[in-house]
């Protein structure tokens, strides 16, 4: 019998909200949100989630350059690789990773060939673990059940190796013991599924000596980013829900520009370094994920005071009220006050190259005009910061010679920073075989290419200083800070934005865009750097470009313009410690635009919901 359409009505009516089906899960750019709905509607197990973003490593992680001479040698790129090699080390026992195919050299550990220790549960069968408590109790074990993640090889895993993409015959490659921010995260729930390629050391370019080179997903043949790109084109390409990385120049907006996501790097005082391969002064510690919520969500869970780093004590009593969760949400930025950092987005004074993504920073300014923000802008030739910046400086910088200007500002190097900070990891660490920089240099194997950086030279000219002084680095970021503050507080800012960098990435094996009247090719550094909190949103994709390329002359020369879709983020930077109106503004802008899109050659693997 029919029932009558009256009764099915008054029946879907009457039913429970309870009872309804949340929406069908899909892995691919699936939220926090998202993943714990689907576990809590038993849609998707811990250890089911697991192993469908294993299926991802298996079928994505895998060399993305030709290497005719094996991983040290040098390398040619390849069109639409279909790879991006974005994870050095898998937190996998052995049986399991030989029984998914998975490569020998993703290896947990290198020095520990059986990896038996009841102690160190992998990524599986702590998702196994979480499975059965979420059976016993029909509950979350914490705040980041099922938030699968990357970890940046610069930081500590007990479980897993950690050399900072070296490949240095550590006695033991595992640390004692877990970064501080580390042993927050798998508090909180979350299962940690690998550690990221990085540039060797955390400097610069797209390699390591033991991880080899990784690749962007939105083109194979250039560069990711910084040093944290591995973590970035990790979450780009939906190899994990989130990834954390480390900033000390922009090696968080960077990658996460290039890779359409939202990287935060965060007041340096307010995430520990404990255990972070050789930190300094300007590094901060942050996420990089698909939207500005699970940003937040990891950083609720990182962020505060730990007595094992000395700096985290300046954000005792500076932390929101309310979750930072709260604040990334926003629909509108009514009465929010916006500069616009001009000095960056100088047509007149860049290049060809800089162009379009200029044009992409102008379209978000409008953007946020229509959603209620009060824009400060001195116009296309104008500068935001510049008058005030001529007006304070000389006289907490005096023996400055450059003009004082937004872009002839600069960060100085701390004299003897690099080998100080690393020997004195090492021997905390204690392991038996490297002990020093200088064991670095000699037990340790570097790859050989011209395009890329060579890190043993690095380490060298490192060994060469006898002196840690900091005394300058300390005087500048007090004196740039209360200049940036004064000149932000003279306009009334609660933030500023400018684009992460007005130039797209370059192949993998080309020039790079030269400097320009104080425009760097990967973005701008120097107020983060002071300790201002900066977050990275996706601001739509490129049409053209232009490329560098190698001249007769030994010089370079403009390419294009060239056919290319490619990311481009913007900035938006806050005062220190005040995170929570850049969630807000982030979150209003990613709701208003959606520029966020997954790269195209990295779809669902068969049998993927």
């Amino acid at each position: 019998m029919r029932t009558p359409l009256l009764l099915t009505l008054l029946l879907t009516a009457s039913a429970p909200i309870g009872a309804q089906q949340p929406p069908k899960f899909h892995l691919q750019e699936a939220r926090i949100a998202d993943i714990q709905r689907a576990i809590l509607a038993k849609q998707v197990s811990t250890q089911g989630l697991v192993e469908l973003y294993l299926k991802r490593v298996k079928a994505y992680n895998n060399a993305c350059v030709n290497e005719p001479m094996g991983i040290l040698g040098p390398v040619s790129t390849i069109p639409h690789a279909g790879q991006i090699n974005a994870l050095s080390t898998l937190n996998l026992r052995p049986a399991a990773r030989k029984a998914r195919g998975l490569d020998d050299r993703k290896a947990r550990s290198m020095t520990d060939a059986a990896d038996n220790r009841a102690d160190m549960p992998d990524a599986l069968e702590t998702a196994a673990a979480q499975d059965r408590q979420f059976q016993r109790t029909g509950k979350l074990v914490g705040p980041l059940h099922g938030v699968v993640l990357a970890i940046k090889d610069q930081y500590d895993t007990f479980d897993m190796r950690t050399t900072s993409g070296a490949d240095a015959f550590y006695a033991n490659d595992r640390p004692p013991e877990d970064a501080t921010f580390v042993q927050r995260l798998r508090a909180a729930g979350a299962i940690i599924l690998a550690k990221s390629n990085l540039a060797e050391y955390a400097v610069d370019g797209a390699r390591s000596s033991f991880g080899g080179t990784f690749c962007n997903p939105y083109d194979t043949e250039r560069e990711p980013g910084m040093s944290s790109a591995g973590s970035a084109t990790a979450v780009a390409a939906n190899l994990v829900t989130c990834a954390i990385g480390e900033e000390t120049v922009v090696s968080i907006r960077w990658p996460a520009s290039v890779n359409s996501l939202v990287g935060l790097a965060p007041t340096e005082e307010l995430v520990s370094r404990k255990g972070m391969m050789g930190s300094g002064l300007s590094m901060r510690t942050g996420p990089l994920c698909r939207n500005v919520a699970d940003a937040a969500r990891i950083l609720d869970v990182i962020a505060g005071y730990d007595p094992k780093d000395e700096l985290t004590a300046f954000s005792v009593g500076r932390k929101p009220a309310k979750p930072y969760l709260s604040s990334a949400g926003a629909k509108r930025l009514d009465g929010v006050r916006i500069g616009v950092i001009r000095e960056y987005m100088r047509r007149d004074l860049f290049s060809k190259a800089d162009e379009e993504s200029i044009a992409l920073a102008e379209r978000a300014i409008a953007d946020l005009r229509k959603l209620g923000a009060v824009i400060v802008d001195p116009g296309p030739e104008g500068a935001l910061l510049d008058p005030c910046i001529a007006r304070s400086a000389p006289t907490l910088l005096p023996t400055r010679a450059n003009p004082y200007t937004l872009r002839t500002l600069n960060t100085p190097a701390v004299e003897g920073e690099g080998k100080y900070m690393l020997n004195r990891y090492l021997e905390e660490r204690g392991d038996a075989n490297i002990k020093s920089n200088t064991d670095l240099v000699n037990k340790a194997r570097y790859y050989e290419d011209p395009n890329f950086p060579d890190r043993k030279q690095a380490r060298q000219a490192a060994e060469r200083a006898t002196t840690f002084d900091a005394t300058a680095r300390l005087a500048s970021r007090f004196a740039l800070q209360n200049i940036l503050l004064q000149c932000m507080q003279e306009q009334r800012l609660d933030a500023l934005m400018s684009p992460t960098s007005t130039v797209p990435p370059r192949k993998l094996t080309s020039p790079r865009e030269p400097n320009a009247n104080g425009r760097s090719a990967i973005g701008y550094s120097l107020i983060g750097q002071q300790g201002f909190p900066a977050i990275t949103v996706p601001a739509g994709f490129t049409k053209e470009i232009w490329d560098r390329a190698r001249d007769a002359n030994g010089g370079t020369t403009l390419v294009g313009p060239i056919q290319a879709s490619l990311p481009v983020g913007v900035d938006f930077l806050a005062r220190p410690f005040e995170e929570a109106t850049l969630f807000r503004i982030a979150s209003a802008f990613e709701a208003a635009t959606r520029h966020r899109k997954a790269p195209a050659e990295f779809g669902p693997v068969a049998g993927e919901p």
